[in-house]
């Protein structure tokens, strides 16, 4: 099946290992953003997956390209023009010293894309899947509005819309996401968010759960995709649940909500050990968009997707690098990590 992520992708900097940025004489490069980690998921389950954006005519440009293309992903609808890749540095944490991650996107290519740039007829055809975050039209510009312009292809060609909320406090207010998404999750089949990200953007909050302390109530959460679901009329809404114990330990679990048979289905919970915890949300969404597309059921889908999310969490840099096969094996319950020989 035809899946089309759009968004932005820009180069990742980190230092070797746990080291701090103040300590770091060399950085490693990587590739990745939100819908662009879905896409390599998507691929490597073996779906026909396409990254759209707009990239820099330059070296730097060729290489994000690159990076997709490695992983059998589709960039054919990419458009090329503007300043600049996106960059963006992280310091992965330990114990209880938390990652952190500092942006230099301001003014990328994407970012300054037109409305015309993009001919959404063209390059949906055949799609029957459309995949994007609330991080592009975070973005600004004509971004909010390019969105919205892809929905309406979407809605006239009957292509399922999915929608990760990813609220960036570092990109705009909540006051303007919500302003925003208000317009766009009306488009929306499936919605993600995460234990935040409703409170964030529509002041939906989740009743006997504290995120900050850890303490999660899935019956609450439950009600939250209701509420979202009853405003909106989204099919169905997917939420990670996420227990920080330290940043090298959590728990990790998630929860699909059925708006037509009004019923959440809950995954088994993770005891995590973190390698890189970046892009383990979209890895989520990779995993739930290629379970829900190849027919498999709500406590199929969102055990597929837990346990894609799960795995994502033990690889370096963002993309998540498992097959269906390891993704399977891990939710039928094989978790113990030994030696395959």
């Amino acid at each position: 099946m035809r899946v089309v992520c759009f968004g932005e992708i820009m180069m990742r900097l980190n230092p070797e290992g746990y080291w701090r940025f103040v300590q770091a004489e060399k950085f490693e490069a990587s590739y990745a953003g939100g819908e662009a980690n879905v896409a390599v998921s998507l691929a490597r389950y073996g779906q026909d997956a396409a990254f759209v954006t707009k990239l820099p005519e330059n070296p730097l440009g060729d290489a994000a390209r690159n990076s997709l293309r490695r992983f059998g992903v589709d960039t054919s609808g990419i458009v090329w023009g503007g300043p600049r890749l996106g960059l963006y540095f992280v310091e992965k944490g330990a114990s209880q010293r938390p990652s952190k991650v500092i942006y230099d996107r301001a003014g990328s290519s994407i970012a300054l894309a037109k409305r015309g740039d993009f001919d959404w007829p063209r390059i949906l055809k055949g799609a029957k899947w459309f995949h994007f975050t609330g991080i592009t039209p975070a973005l600004g510009g004509d971004l909010p509005a390019i969105c919205l312009d892809a929905l309406k292809v979407c809605k006239e060609k009957n292509i399922t819309v999915s929608c990760d909320l990813n609220y960036r406090g570092k990109l705009w207010s909540r006051e303007e996401a919500g302003r925003v998404m208000a317009r766009l999750v009306p488009y929306v089949d499936v919605l993600i968010a995460n234990e935040a990200d409703a409170a964030d953007v529509f002041g939906i909050r989740a009743e006997g759960s504290d995120v900050e302390a850890g303490r999660l109530d899935r019956q609450g959460y439950a009600s939250v995709a209701g509420q979202l679901a009853g405003r909106f009329g989204v099919a169905k809404v997917a939420i990670t649940l996420r227990s920080s114990i330290s940043a090298s330990d959590n728990n990790w679990a998630g929860m699909l909500y059925d708006a037509k048979r009004r019923k959440a289905f809950f995954s088994r919970e993770y005891a995590v050990r973190i390698v890189d915890r970046v892009g383990g949300g979209d890895s989520f969404g990779g995993g739930l968009i290629h379970a829900l597309a190849s027919g498999r059921g709500a406590q199929a889908a969102i055990d597929f997707a837990v346990a894609a999310s799960c795995l994502k969490h033990t690889i370096e840099h963002d993309f998540n690098l498992v097959t269906e096969a390891e993704v399977d094996a891990l939710a039928a319950g094989d978790a113990t990590g030994r030696v395959q020989r």
